[in-house]
């Protein structure tokens, strides 16, 4: 059974909770800002449906309510942000402000994260970068759910990468992705519905591929980009590999197996290498290589390119990265969100627990 429910609804609802959870209201509002943009767009495994996770962090003193989030280290063009253990949610859009800012003065800006939280959608944090003629990179690591290819150890995150390119007339390039074949979240999806994985996005503990969509729970693990050796995993492990690296390496966060879980269940590894989950985002100036005017008319002409491309027979058209999820907003805004019954179960659960209306 599957539940509608209007995005103002839902909104208002993750607003109650995280003022419930002593979020400032700016903090707030921001914070279910990103969730709600999830689930609008059609990424459902980010959206309202981690709620009841951030409470869960919160009420086991791993969530800062009201982060102090200061730059501990800084250069003209880049900085480095302590995100006081703050909800990812906000401290990412802190950290984007200020490479936007850096990219005013110096053509482009880019910061590096530490000790924050879960981000949601890395596409967020890119797109911010759009209303101000700029490009917009956002990445962050994440619970060691991955075993690099040839491996049964599970040694890096789902660890998502977004590039948001603005256009003229056509609607921005938005390449939000996960450098695994699946986001841990639709294998969650999967779960709730008690339907199989598809083959190649989970391995066994001994690892072999598996349809098991509880495979990680049972020892197992995600696999990189590509499945396997003989379609490319080492090319998906090495995107992992570099979103770990700027992410927790370079801003001092922790890395690889060390990065604390986004469960409330497990804790955090006794020996950490850092301080909580990394991020790392960057913004460039278009009028920083080109003027934008000229900048943007080529990207309209390489947008309509591809989209006029001959495709294979079955096949409507080729889709600009950017386009699913643009239509599902439109399509949600106007129809509503469909929520699966056991997330609407969490949802009430939390409404009873904080005695607020859902």
């Amino acid at each position: 059974m599957n539940n509608l429910y209007t995005e103002k609804v839902l909104r208002e609802f993750a607003y109650s909770i995280f003022r419930k959870m002593e979020c400032s209201e700016q903090d707030a509002l921001l914070a279910s800002d990103v969730l709600l943009r999830s689930d609008l767009r059609g990424i459902d495994s980010h959206g309202v449906a981690r709620l009841s996770g951030y409470v869960r962090l919160w009420e086991a003193g791993r969530i800062n309510a009201k982060p102090v989030t200061k730059i501990t280290h800084e250069t003209p063009s880049t900085a480095v942000l302590d995100g006081d253990r703050g909800l990812g949610l906000v401290v990412a859009p802190r950290a984007m402000n200020v490479a936007i800012e850096k990219a005013k003065i110096c053509g482009t800006g880019w910061v590096a994260v530490k000790n924050s939280n879960h981000f949601g959608i890395a596409g967020y944090h890119s797109m911010m970068a759009l209303q101000h003629d700029m490009i917009g990179i956002s990445m962050t690591n994440a619970s060691p759910l991955v075993a690099p290819t040839f491996s049964t150890e599970r040694l890096l995150g789902t660890n998502p990468i977004c590039i948001a390119i603005p256009a003229g007339e056509q609607p921005p390039f938005v390449a939000d992705f996960a450098t695994t074949t699946a986001a841990n979240g639709k294998l969650e999806m999967l779960q709730r519905k008690n339907e199989k994985a598809p083959l190649g996005w989970v391995q066994t503990k001994e690892g072999k591929p598996t349809t098991n969509a509880h495979g990680v729970k049972e020892g197992g693990s995600l696999v990189p980009l590509g499945s396997d050796r003989e379609h490319g995993s080492h090319k998906g492990f090495s995107l992992g590999a570099w979103v770990d690296i700027f992410s927790g390496v370079l801003s001092g966060a922790n890395y690889g197996p060390w990065v604390p879980p986004f469960v409330s269940f497990l804790a955090p590894p006794p020996d950490p290498v850092g301080e909580g989950i990394g991020h790392f985002v960057g913004a460039m100036r278009v009028d920083a290589f080109r003027p934008k005017e000229d900048f943007k008319k080529h990207m309209d002409n390489w947008i309509a390119r591809f989209r006029k491309a001959n495709t294979i027979v079955g096949q409507e058209k080729v889709i600009i990265p950017g386009d699913p999820e643009r239509e599902q907003e439109k399509i949600r805004l106007m129809e509503g969100i469909v929520l699966n019954e056991k997330v609407v179960e969490d949802l009430k659960e939390i409404a009873n627990r904080f005695q607020v209306s859902f």
